[in-house]
Protein backbone atom coordinates (compact mmCIF):
# COMPACT_ATOMS: atom_id res chain seq x y z
CA UNK A 1 0.00 0.00 0.00
CA UNK A 2 2.41 2.70 1.15
CA UNK A 3 5.48 0.89 2.45
CA UNK A 4 7.69 2.78 0.00
CA UNK A 5 6.99 6.05 1.84
CA UNK A 6 9.20 5.04 4.78
CA UNK A 7 12.37 4.47 2.68
CA UNK A 8 11.44 7.64 0.79
CA UNK A 9 11.51 9.58 4.05
CA UNK A 10 14.92 8.11 4.90
CA UNK A 11 16.16 8.87 1.37
CA UNK A 12 15.05 12.51 1.67
CA UNK A 13 16.80 12.85 5.04
CA UNK A 14 20.03 11.23 3.85
CA UNK A 15 20.00 13.29 0.64
CA UNK A 16 19.74 16.50 2.68
CA UNK A 17 22.52 15.30 4.99
CA UNK A 18 24.70 14.44 1.98
CA UNK A 19 24.28 17.95 0.57
CA UNK A 20 24.89 19.73 3.89
CA UNK A 21 27.87 17.91 5.45
CA UNK A 22 30.29 18.65 2.65
CA UNK A 23 31.42 16.73 -0.37
CA UNK A 24 34.57 15.18 1.16
CA UNK A 25 32.84 13.91 4.29
CA UNK A 26 29.89 12.56 2.28
CA UNK A 27 32.33 10.69 0.03
CA UNK A 28 34.15 9.24 3.06
CA UNK A 29 30.84 8.00 4.48
CA UNK A 30 29.74 6.79 1.04
CA UNK A 31 26.34 8.42 1.49
CA UNK A 32 25.81 8.34 -2.26
CA UNK A 33 25.70 4.54 -2.05
CA UNK A 34 22.98 4.67 0.59
CA UNK A 35 20.99 7.23 -1.39
CA UNK A 36 21.22 5.21 -4.61
CA UNK A 37 20.00 2.08 -2.80
CA UNK A 38 17.15 3.95 -1.07
CA UNK A 39 15.97 5.95 -4.10
CA UNK A 40 16.25 2.88 -6.37
CA UNK A 41 14.09 0.86 -4.00
CA UNK A 42 11.58 3.69 -3.67
CA UNK A 43 11.24 4.04 -7.44
CA UNK A 44 10.83 0.28 -7.96
CA UNK A 45 8.26 -0.01 -5.18
CA UNK A 46 6.34 3.04 -6.38
CA UNK A 47 6.16 1.60 -9.91
CA UNK A 48 5.01 -1.75 -8.49
CA UNK A 49 2.32 -0.05 -6.37
CA UNK A 50 1.15 2.03 -9.34
CA UNK A 51 1.07 -1.13 -11.48
CA UNK A 52 -1.20 -2.85 -8.95
CA UNK A 53 -3.48 0.17 -8.60
CA UNK A 54 -2.54 0.96 -4.99
CA UNK A 55 -1.27 4.43 -5.95
CA UNK A 56 -3.34 6.57 -8.30
CA UNK A 57 -2.75 10.04 -9.83
CA UNK A 58 -5.79 11.63 -8.12
CA UNK A 59 -6.44 12.44 -4.45
CA UNK A 60 -6.13 10.80 -2.00
CA UNK A 61 -3.38 9.13 -4.15
CA UNK A 62 -3.20 6.05 -1.93
CA UNK A 63 -6.23 3.82 -2.47
CA UNK A 64 -6.06 2.70 1.18
CA UNK A 65 -6.92 6.26 2.23
CA UNK A 66 -10.39 6.02 0.67
CA UNK A 67 -11.72 3.75 3.39
CA UNK A 68 -10.97 4.80 6.99
CA UNK A 69 -10.91 1.15 8.05
CA UNK A 70 -7.90 0.53 5.80
CA UNK A 71 -5.81 3.39 7.23
CA UNK A 72 -4.77 1.32 10.25
CA UNK A 73 -3.71 -1.54 7.99
CA UNK A 74 -1.76 0.89 5.83
CA UNK A 75 0.04 2.43 8.82
CA UNK A 76 0.88 -1.04 10.14
CA UNK A 77 2.31 -2.01 6.74
CA UNK A 78 4.32 1.20 6.61
CA UNK A 79 5.76 0.54 10.08
CA UNK A 80 6.50 -3.16 9.66
CA UNK A 81 7.36 -3.55 5.97
CA UNK A 82 8.71 -0.05 5.32
CA UNK A 83 10.66 -0.05 8.58
CA UNK A 84 12.13 -3.46 7.80
CA UNK A 85 13.17 -2.31 4.35
CA UNK A 86 14.92 0.73 5.83
CA UNK A 87 16.75 -1.40 8.38
CA UNK A 88 17.89 -3.95 5.79
CA UNK A 89 19.03 -1.29 3.31
CA UNK A 90 20.89 0.66 5.99
CA UNK A 91 22.57 -2.47 7.39
CA UNK A 92 23.58 -3.51 3.86
CA UNK A 93 25.09 -0.06 3.31
CA UNK A 94 27.02 -0.32 6.60
CA UNK A 95 28.44 -3.71 5.55
CA UNK A 96 29.40 -2.35 2.12
CA UNK A 97 31.15 0.66 3.64
CA UNK A 98 33.04 -1.60 6.08
CA UNK A 99 34.12 -3.95 3.28
CA UNK A 100 35.21 -1.01 1.13
CA UNK A 101 37.25 0.45 3.97
CA UNK A 102 38.92 -2.92 4.66
CA UNK A 103 39.73 -3.28 0.97
CA UNK A 104 41.14 0.23 0.91
CA UNK A 105 43.34 -0.43 3.98
CA UNK A 106 44.61 -3.69 2.53
CA UNK A 107 44.89 -2.08 -0.90
CA UNK A 108 43.05 -4.92 -2.52
CA UNK A 109 42.30 -4.16 -6.13
CA UNK A 110 40.27 -6.32 -8.49
CA UNK A 111 43.44 -7.38 -10.32
CA UNK A 112 45.24 -8.48 -7.14
CA UNK A 113 42.16 -10.19 -5.75
CA UNK A 114 42.14 -12.70 -8.65
CA UNK A 115 45.81 -13.64 -8.35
Amino acid sequence: MACFLVPMGEAIITSVIQKTIGKERAENLKLSWLNIMLWGGVILLAVEHIWHGEVVPWPPFLTAMRNPAEIGVMLHEMAVIGGSMCIVITLTWIVLVKVASIMQVRKITPSTARA
